[in-house]
């Protein structure tokens, strides 16, 4: 099953966050690096979970994260690590958290010479999944085809976010910059 179907199957007054998820979030672009990294660092602790959860923990994952800040994170010393190790309120897995201090300092230096993540992004796009999971796996820790393939799909580099009979792919299309490809 698709998500826009998963979703679609939904019942109106649930609770479950992938409606508002799906309707708000997936598949739109993301301007501001900060958010960006949010959604890698997301994906990066889905892995072997599922993403509702990381939906239900998104808040606390914000948290422990500081905001998500790029800055902030890339600065984490041992001492965030183990605050990190002890919060039952997020993923508490090492491999997971030093990928994603180690990848905050990666966005960085991409940062300094891109001037953002995002138009490291936009450099290198457009690209097939392939060529993206290659790149990302050059300069990022903890990055698979199924991470990087939902990372790239959930912020509009990638196509098949929606099927095209969902509601909210036209409203996706018309928040796309041009050069995009179709959702």
């Amino acid at each position: 099953m698709h998500y826009c179907e998963f979703v679609a199957a939904l019942p109106s007054s649930t609770d479950n966050p992938n409606k508002h998820y799906h309707d708000t979030q997936y598949g739109f672009p993301i301007e501001d690096d900060n958010e960006l990294f949010e959604q890698l660092v997301l994906e990066i602790n889905q892995a072997g979970l599922n993403w509702t959860l990381m939906l239900k923990k998104r808040q606390a994952f914000q948290t422990a994260f500081k905001g998500f800040d790029i800055d902030t994170v890339a600065a984490f010393d041992e001492a965030d690590i183990d605050r990190l190790l002890t919060d039952a309120s997020i993923v508490r897995n090492r491999l997971k958290i030093n990928a994603v201090i180690y990848n905050a300092r990666q966005i960085k230096q991409i940062q300094q010479e891109y001037g953002s993540f995002k138009n490291w992004l936009d450099a290198n796009h457009p690209l097939d999944k392939a060529e993206w999971v290659k790149l990302f796996k050059k300069h990022f820790k903890f990055v698979g085809g199924e991470i990087v393939g939902e990372f790239l799909m959930s912020t509009g580099y990638l196509p098949g976010a929606h099927i095209g009979s969902c509601p909210v792919y036209q409203k996706v299309l018309g928040c796309r910059p041009k050069w995009a490809e179709a959702v």
